[in-house]
């Protein structure tokens, strides 16, 4: 029998209830904020969030715990959760994300205001982690396809190989 799919709209909108909550500035990154500013859908396997870099972890912690999210993982730039669907969610802390947060708009989804950085905050940050030389190569050359995708380099469906 197979597994039922991950919730991504439902692990974002219990995430972004649990940070508002306590409150956490935060705003949302990664690929789904790609695929939001681009306007074409962009596969990921997690959630991204980037938190206030000032937020205290432990009330983050408990927040999430509490909206039901089960701790996976503490890092020094993360800590990451699963949600009850098993969308994995994953909450960035970086001091060079916090103006970014600041300047994040708001996108209304169900009811509830969504923070998503700006498409030029997300252009910088996809340039940053692609010049990175400790990052894996994989993910700098996703990195530079998210680049390409916000910067309006998208495929025509019907122009063919």
């Amino acid at each position: 029998m197979a597994e039922p799919a991950a919730d991504k709209l439902g692990a974002l909108l219990d995430a972004t209830r649990a940070l508002d909550k306590i409150p956490a500035p935060h705003a949302l990154i990664g690929g789904v904020a790609v695929g939001i500013h681009s306007g074409f859908p962009r596969a990921t396997i997690d959630t991204d969030i980037a938190v206030l870099s000032t937020v205290e972890r432990p009330a983050v912690i408990r927040a999430m715990t509490s909206a039901g999210l089960r701790l996976v993982g503490e890092f020094p730039h993360s800590i990451n959760f699963r949600h009850a669907s098993g969308e994995p969610v994953q909450l960035a802390f970086d001091p060079s994300f916090d103006p970014m947060i600041t300047r994040a708009e708001i996108l209304q989804i169900e009811g509830t205001p969504i923070r998503i950085v700006r498409k030029a905050d997300l252009i910088e940050m996809k340039r940053a982690a692609a010049a990175d030389p400790t990052r894996r190569r994989s993910k700098s050359l996703r990195d530079q396809a998210d680049i390409e995708l916000l910067t309006g380099d998208v495929p025509d469906p019907d122009e063919g190989w």
